[in-house]
């Protein structure tokens, strides 16, 4: 059963953009693991979700779907309108790419933890413990 305009209009309204449980998981861990970080600088390329201003590391928690991850649900096509959900998420991975190439060239190190790496809290902590090396230098890969 399709929906009617308004009430699609009303569920996307309800997605939210920050404070995600991804992010919130993401948040959560890398300040137990002794991190500290600002949150959404809106000054930066992107509004990064974490930022951690004293290793000029710029941190993205993407949802899948959204951003056109390479995993399961990130390969979800809709069936409805998928003309639209196409163009809507290349237009989501152009933009990422235009935003962390924009802090590149600010000389910032951009990272991308995406929300399939945040349900598996083992990998997601080896994760983050790569992201500041034993000698505490940032090392981030560079991401798809």
């Amino acid at each position: 059963m399709r929906e009617d305009p308004a009430q699609r209009s009303r569920t996307m309204r309800a997605v939210k953009s920050r404070d995600t449980a991804p992010e919130m998981a993401v948040r959560r861990m890398a300040h137990a693991m002794g991190y500290r970080f600002r949150l959404h600088r809106r000054d930066l390329p992107g509004t990064p979700d974490l930022v951690f201003p004293a290793k000029r590391v710029a941190l993205f928690v993407n949802g899948c779907f959204w951003h056109g991850h390479n995993c399961r649900r990130g390969r979800r096509k809709p069936k409805a309108n998928a003309a639209y959900w196409r163009r809507k998420i290349e237009r989501n991975r152009e933009r990422d790419r235009r935003n962390a190439a924009a802090l590149r060239r600010n000389e910032w190190r951009v990272g991308v933890v995406w929300e399939c790496q945040v349900r598996n809290t083992a990998a997601l902590r080896r994760r983050l413990g790569r992201l500041a090396g034993a000698d505490g230098v940032w090392q981030l890969r560079r991401e798809r």
